[in-house]
């Protein structure tokens, strides 16, 4: 299973040594909030592109904004690899899609909790990544919602039975014993954020998470 820690849980003011102490995991996942889609600010293109100097990692560049496609260019100039955006965003999911493809980088979808997979079939054909949110996005350290897991479940079966080429992902209470149930119903990659970064050794943890 890959492990994908979230630098929304590290330490901003040592933000370059956190991502060293995670480096282990190779992908990283960079939670970008707008104040307007979620109740949160975060961060955008610029401390992107810083860390991206120093990381070799897979980035992947979670869009939590009301208009992703206003920004699919500035993301990509600061060197993600991945770009997921919501369905529930205010855009026409095929052109972000498309938009993100142009770029030669990967397009994924996120849903929040309450949002059915039914919202997303018209794009599983075209994606290369699903993120399934188990916790409402914007703030971290958030408790794991199990319905979560009937919606993965649901995403690893129709991928088997169209060949269907995306990944699927989830983010929110990550922790040794939920990692454990996602891995179960389907899940390729865990987005861990303050179970990972509340370790001391966290390489010991991005490792048994990753022998799940």
């Amino acid at each position: 299973m890959i492990i994908s820690p979230s630098i929304l849980s590290a330490d901003f003011k040592a933000l370059e040594n956190d991502i060293k102490t995670v480096s282990k995991a190779s992908w990283l996942h960079l939670d970008v909030m707008d104040g307007n889609f979620v109740p949160n600010i975060s961060f955008g293109p610029m401390v992107i592109k810083q860390i991206r100097s120093s990381s070799s990692q897979i980035f992947d560049t979670h869009l939590m904004i009301s208009r992703p496609q206003d920004y699919i260019s500035a993301f990509k100039d600061a060197g993600s690899d991945y770009i997921t955006f919501h369905v529930e965003a205010d855009c026409n999911v095929d052109e972000v899609i498309d938009t993100i493809h142009s770029y030669n980088i990967k397009a994924g979808i996120s849903i929040k909790p309450k949002t059915s997979v039914d919202e997303i079939l018209p794009y599983l054909n075209k994606l290369d990544l699903v993120l399934v949110m188990s916790v409402e996005p914007g703030f971290g350290g958030q408790s794991f919602m199990p319905n979560c897991l009937d919606k993965i479940k649901m995403l690893d079966k129709l991928r088997k039975e169209n060949s269907y080429k995306y990944l699927i992902s989830v983010d929110g209470g990550i922790n040794n014993e939920t990692a454990k149930l996602v891995k179960e119903a389907g899940v390729d990659i865990v987005v861990v954020g303050s179970y990972l970064f509340k370790q001391e050794n966290r390489e010991e943890v991005i490792n048994k998470l990753g022998l799940l």
